[in-house]
């Protein structure tokens, strides 16, 4: 390396031309190698995080239903109920009421179905119909006639069992996850609050405990609107005579916990089976279905759920879209429990609100019972 003096300003400085020295290069190699591993690490984070997306889905699940819970479960333990004992009175109710609610549903509506697989009106009015109807009138026809009858469910059963095995594993899986979850939950969080720095450890669960709240309310408000929507569209739909009301509206139910696609699939079926009838009918199934859902958006909504999650209708339609996409239709249940997540943590990181002074919501719970 050559090495000389300039003068300026009648200094001498030192002017050196030629590689750079030895240290130099070792501590510029070092921050290549660890950007390297760094870009390296994440890859292979994403990498595995999408491999086990779904084991990831089931352990979110069972957070969430862990949050929806939880309220119950301390309120029991306040009255000197182990927590053990009372998740397990938890899932008895839980299984109990759905026990109920199949042995009311399940023969009339496989009555009904049976009377679908085997009447011919519906195949005879698309067959004379034209336009729309016809279409909508096929595609019905068409799933009606794709619906195995009592008496073929036997095969199918065998033929799936990995699958249905799967099924029972995963529910298995979710359930003592969730039961896990709420016993162990103050040691987690008091571990992980214990790396941080102390003055960021109240924050920190302070906006655990938000989230969880905001999980839990938005859990319990679409449990009690899956049934109020089961129930009122089935009355309506009887009330106006439409054909397979049961179904339609037990369909209507369920689809309720997909935001924003969920209810229009139960509009168009409600009106596709109107069709099959007559044009009258259809459009009282759908004036029906558009009075229940302003009902429901303007009186039962802010009652029951009110601002649970935090979120505005645009942002709901972003996330259910983009987790659809990303993630399959399966994960569209899960977009707005994510989407409250993130707005929450952008809430609390980035516009620098107080998780302990927002509004607790209290869903089926009064709030002195979510602290």
């Amino acid at each position: 390396m050559a090495a000389g003096k300039l003068e300026i300003d009648g200094l001498d400085h030192d002017l050196q031309v030629g590689p750079q020295p030895p240290d130099d290069l070792s501590r510029w190699a070092g921050r290549v190698a660890i950007a390297t591993l760094v870009v390296v690490g994440i890859l292979v984070t994403a990498v595995v995080v999408w491999e086990a997306r779904l084991v990831l889905a089931l352990l979110f699940t069972a957070i969430i239903l862990a949050a929806a819970l939880r309220p119950g479960v301390e309120s029991l333990a306040r009255r000197g109920v182990p927590r053990g004992i009372g998740v397990v009175l938890h899932y008895a109710i839980l299984v109990a009421l759905i026990g109920v609610g199949l042995w009311f549903l399940v023969p009339a509506a496989t009555d009904q179905v049976q009377v679908a697989l085997g009447d011919h009106e519906l195949r005879q009015a698309a067959q004379q119909s034209t336009g729309i109807k016809h279409d909508i009138l096929v595609a019905i026809d068409r799933k009606l006639s794709d619906l195995p009858s009592g008496s073929s469910l036997v095969d199918p059963a065998v033929e799936y069992g990995r699958k249905a095995f799967e099924v029972i594993i995963g529910i298995f899986f979710v359930l003592a996850a969730s039961a896990y979850w709420i016993i162990e939950r103050e040691r987690a969080v008091d571990v992980v609050c214990s790396v941080l720095p102390r003055s960021k450890r109240k924050t920190v669960r302070d906006a655990w405990d938000l989230i969880e709240l905001r999980l839990g309310a938005f859990v319990r408000g679409q449990a009690v609107l899956v049934a109020l929507v089961a129930v009122v569209l089935s009355a309506c739909f009887w009330a106006i005579g439409l054909p397979y009301w049961l179904l339609v509206g037990v369909f209507a139910g369920i689809v309720e916990i997909v935001p924003v696609i969920g209810p229009l699939a139960a509009g168009v079926v409600a009106v596709g089976v109107g069709l099959s009838q007559s044009v009258h009918l259809a459009v009282l199934a759908g004036l029906v279905v558009v009075g229940v859902r302003l009902l429901e958006d303007y009186v039962i909504v802010p009652r029951v759920l009110g601002h649970s999650v935090g979120l505005s209708p645009l942002v709901v339609l972003v996330a259910v879209t983009s987790v659809g996409i990303v993630l399959g239709g399966f994960a569209v249940i899960l977009a707005v429990p994510l989407a409250s997540i993130l707005v929450t943590l952008i809430d609390i990181v980035i516009r620098d609100k107080d998780p302990a002074e927002e509004p607790a919501p209290s869903v089926l719970f009064p709030a002195k019972d979510l602290e």
